[in-house]
């Protein structure tokens, strides 16, 4: 989906994103969303944006993938006056919880979120970045597994050369900035 604004908000984006090359290990280029968060005008305009799309898909929860994703889900939750779930590292929810192993670009990671709280609810999916896919197709797999439905997925950016989207086939995916 592209609104009329879609690409002043993806060079938005893009003009607030910082290059910080071999991290978290040689060979990556981490893209750091922070100086997009810090900037009041622009992360709202990206939270008006993704409010839109999820209110359209009606959900009653909004996930945010770990770290990053918190911060969006937890704008866009409240924006809509939806309640927010977390997909977490292991170990760090209480219990009881469901979680998924799988792997990403740089090694194996595994994922959980709380048992109870997701049963019969529509959820929207955020996240920072999509890079292989890994991490999100893990989470929309886990939240099903959960009792969820996934109404929609939204990123702020996805790098296109890592062919991520090609492992989110079935779920609805908008992403505001391709690179």
């Amino acid at each position: 989906m592209t609104a009329p604004d879609g690409a002043a908000l993806g060079a938005l984006i893009a003009s607030r994103l910082r290059d910080v090359p071999d991290f978290p290990q040689p060979g990556i280029l981490f893209k750091d969303i922070m100086p997009l968060l810090a900037d009041g005008q622009a992360f709202g305009a990206c939270i008006d944006y993704l409010a839109e799309l999820a209110a359209a898909r009606e959900a009653d929860l909004i996930a945010g993938i770990e770290a990053r994703g918190f911060m969006v889900a937890a704008a866009l939750a409240r924006t809509l006056n939806a309640g927010v779930v977390a997909v977490r590292k292991a170990g760090k929810l209480p219990p009881p919880t469901v979680s998924a192993r799988y792997d990403l670009e740089y090694g194996s990671a595994e994922i959980e979120v709380p048992v109870g709280v997701l049963e019969g609810k529509r959820v929207f999916v955020v996240d920072d970045v999509l890079a292989t896919g890994g991490t999100l197709a893990a989470s929309l797999d886990l939240l099903a597994t959960a009792g969820a439905t996934v109404s929609g997925v939204a990123v702020l950016i996805e790098l296109e050369f890592l062919g991520g989207r090609s492992r989110l086939t079935g779920h609805d995916l908008t992403t505001l900035l391709r690179l």
